[in-house]
């Protein structure tokens, strides 16, 4: 059987927030490609993403948020929430579907049908709070699985791993001081969104790092900081905010790390799950906004994750 569930949905391609904006839709056709033209395809088991629904979501997200999102939603054209982050027609039915694919894979790598899953999804989610949207996320998508892998299928202790170039605030917002979700990061720093750094609740690790930080650093770092907390929390499931935006070709920050960076951290999440006495990890996509090495690191990540 294959070990790996790719998820994705057409409808992730809905969501427009103008020409030239570097959260795109050509984002999923270059991962669609990338996948093909390695010869993945064979490898992995394909699921079409479901809509999350409001009880999956307001897990998170109070109902008067989820409500204002709708309202939001303009008929035609873009409408702008803060400079950075707009809606179009089919935003709510990509954000909705984005949230659902954490959801089914949960679902399916705690029932047993598959180890792990990858989700190739648009809109991103980890800058979602609780009650804002705002860096180009509406939903925060790895919020929503954890929290069903918490209330749906009574887990004690998950984990959340952001290797994103930003900070997940909006999943900090969610999980803070809940001591069964520990939150391990990396992130640029001073850099958008401006948080994270100076974080004391006892189940955030977070590790700020200054531009220019390159794959040496960030696996010592991983190592000496991330690892230890992983093995002392015993995460009955990780999920993986995979963010693409540290690579060196990415301009969206300024960190660099490459292909073999995301597999060696990969790796070593796999190998924690196993001491844990399991193989559950869900990752779903976040940044990545170079279309070339966003392809070809997803592409890098999610062999490690199937083990080709």
């Amino acid at each position: 059987m294959t070990t790996t569930a790719f998820i994705t949905h057409r409808d992730c391609w809905l969501h427009d927030m103008g020409t030239f904006h570097p959260e795109c839709p050509d984002r999923l056709a270059a991962i669609n490609d990338r996948l093909i033209a390695a010869g993945l395809d064979m490898y992995l088991s394909f699921y079409d993403a479901p809509l999350a629904t409001q009880e999956q979501i307001v897990r998170v997200h109070p109902a008067n948020y989820l409500e204002e999102l709708n309202a939001s939603v303009p008929d035609h054209g873009i409408r702008h929430l803060d400079p950075d982050t707009a809606m179009s027609p089919g935003t709510m039915k990509a954000a909705l579907r984005s949230a659902g694919a954490g959801v089914l894979a949960t679902d399916l790598v705690l029932k047993g049908e598959i180890e792990n899953a990858f989700c190739a999804v648009r809109p991103p989610g980890h800058h979602a709070e609780r009650g804002k949207a705002m860096g180009f996320c509406f939903l925060n998508n790895v919020a929503i699985a954890a929290r069903h892998a918490l209330e749906a299928h009574g887990l004690e202790r998950v984990a959340i791993v952001d290797f994103d170039v930003h900070h997940g605030n909006g999943t900090e917002d969610a999980f803070r001081d809940d001591p069964r979700v520990l939150m391990v990061s990396i992130f640029q720093h001073p850099f958008y969104p401006y948080s994270g750094a100076d974080c004391t609740a006892p189940n955030m690790v977070n590790v700020p790092v200054p531009a220019g930080t390159r794959g040496d650093a960030f696996r010592t770092i991983v190592a000496e900081r991330w690892m230890p907390a992983l093995r002392e929390h015993k995460p009955q499931m990780v999920f993986i905010s995979a963010g693409f935006d540290a690579h060196y070709e990415d301009d969206m920050g300024s960190v660099g790390l490459v292909e073999s960076d995301y597999v060696w951290v990969t790796e070593q999440i796999k190998a924690v799950v196993e001491e844990c006495g399991h193989k559950n990890i869900v990752s779903i996509l976040e940044g990545g906004y170079s279309l070339s090495s966003l392809a070809r690191s997803v592409v890098a990540h999610v062999k490690a994750l199937a083990d080709l």
